[in-house]
């Protein structure tokens, strides 16, 4: 394997724990508090491509800043099924009040001596934070708990370099972590000095002697070569998905994302809908790299379909960024398909992680169809606030096929109507020209006479040129 090849690194089994949070009193909401039931060396990392993240026995930590415990305690077991999905063993989950993270330690250096003395009791060997952390802040707690800390961006980092199977998806996930790590390389003293010249003895030459470049410097410039190369990889890979779109623009067929929180049921709900086989997991981030499919609504009118990379509450800026060329697809849109998890705690909260993400990537004016997926699992009063707060929203199971026939229906309502009304009749030898029709437009009336099939319809401009014509 390569050095750059390196930096996509492979993780260890996933293991299932179950996640138990307790209330926090008055008295002690301001401690490091435990929340029940949620060896590793600590490492130079100055070279990214021979960092190996192994995530095995963890202890979660989390700050909670503003809103209720219910909702800290809701984002550490999210923070605990990421690290599952990513291999680990979640031994404990610990949840401190703060007015804001501490700027050195992310948790205040007497509660980060106390995470150290859980970390030697349960026998971790990581350190998750839920929350990104600066260079500075994971330095110095390291240096305290004595073990690796890994923070929630490089976290979902490693989940999508797991599962992305694409070359496309794997150069992007590299990226994202490059983007990370980058202003985090760090030395210790001496040893990463790498002198270039010599003494003034020395047979180096005029301009060869001095301190020379640093490892870290190296470092760091390997990186960013190695960034700008995957750049254009990528920008040679979007040319030909603009291909694939702009024939799809030309035909003028509607185009249709499914989008929706992480784990929702988007990729199950694609697979009813058009009966593809897409992979279909019970864990985070399962889709890296969308898949398109064909589907037809019920009038018979043809669109594509699209299964997007699924969305979390602070989704990693890296990885908006490098998957710019991905979502795309969802800016391409006409009409996008929102998939909430009906069997979630609290769906309100992941129907605004989601739109958050799509006014980052500017898709937020698109018209939506709100979907809550696993209906037969959720709760009548959740239902019952969203129902209040969203009034249009549809309810389907992905599993039983209840209510996908409504939201096809829906869709076909919603896609955009061709712009050119044409009356023509058709010679009964070219039958396939009404069939296109079919496919690409909407036939309002339809008849057969002796000179052919007489057709009043809506289609595109291309579709149109081609009917004057005849």
């Amino acid at each position: 394997m390569s050095p750059e090849d390196k930096e996509l690194k492979e993780l260890g089994d996933r293991s299932g724990v179950e996640v138990a949070l307790d209330e926090a009193t008055r008295d002690d909401r301001d401690s490091l508090r435990r929340v029940a039931g949620l060896s590793t060396e600590l490492h130079d990392i100055s070279e990214v491509e021979y960092r190996q993240l192994r995530l095995e026995r963890v202890v979660l930590v989390g700050v909670w800043t503003s809103g209720t415990a219910e909702q800290a305690e809701r984002s550490l077991e999210e923070l605990a099924r990421l690290a599952e999905t990513a291999g680990s063993e979640v031994l404990e989950g610990l949840v401190q009040r703060r007015r804001a993270p501490d700027a050195a330690t992310y948790i205040g250096s007497g509660k980060a001596a106390e995470l150290r003395d859980v970390v030697a009791a349960v026998g971790a060997d990581t350190v998750i934070c839920d929350g990104e952390l600066s260079p500075a802040q994971l330095e110095h707690l390291e240096k305290v708990v004595k073990v690796k800390v890994v923070d929630r961006t490089l976290l979902i980092l490693d989940i999508f370099a797991q599962h992305a199977r694409s070359k496309e998806g794997k150069a992007q996930v590299a990226l994202a972590q490059m983007q990370y790590m980058l202003p985090r390389l760090r030395g210790w003293g001496a040893a990463l000095s790498r002198q270039a010249g010599g003494t003034a003895t020395g047979n180096g030459g005029i301009g060869s002697r001095g301190p020379g470049e640093t490892k870290i410097e190296i470092d760091r410039r390997r990186i960013r070569s190695r960034m700008a190369k995957l750049r254009r990889e990528l920008a040679d890979m979007a040319d030909s998905r603009d291909v694939a779109r702009s024939s799809r623009r030309e035909s003028q067929t509607p185009a249709v994302s499914i989008v929706g929180y992480t784990n929702a049921g988007k990729s199950s709900l694609l697979n009813r809908l058009t009966k593809a086989k897409v992979l279909v997991r019970d864990e985070l981030f399962a889709t890296v790299d969308p898949t398109v499919r064909r589907a037809k609504t019920p009038g018979g009118r043809e669109f594509t379909i699209a299964d997007t990379v699924g969305f979390v509450r602070h989704l990693p800026h890296q990885l908006v960024e490098s998957f710019r060329s991905t979502m795309e697809e969802v800016l391409e849109s006409d009409l996008l398909v929102h998939v909430v998890d009906g069997s979630s705690d609290n769906p309100g909260e992941q129907i605004a992680a989601v739109r958050e993400v799509l006014a980052e990537i500017g898709a937020n004016d698109l018209p939506e169809i709100l979907v809550v997926n696993k209906a037969d699992a959720i709760n009548e009063e959740e239902l019952a606030v969203l129902r209040h707060q969203e009034p249009q929203l549809l309810l389907v199971s992905a599993h039983t096929g209840q209510g996908v026939d409504e939201l096809m229906d829906t869709i076909e309502d919603q896609l955009p109507h061709p712009a050119v009304e044409v009356r023509v009749t058709i010679p009964y030898d070219r039958s396939e020209l009404v069939a296109r029709i079919h496919r690409e437009g909407e036939v309002e009336q339809l008849s057969h006479t002796e000179a052919g099939t007489e057709v009043l319809a809506r289609v595109g401009h291309r579709l149109a040129n081609e009917l004057q014509n005849l």
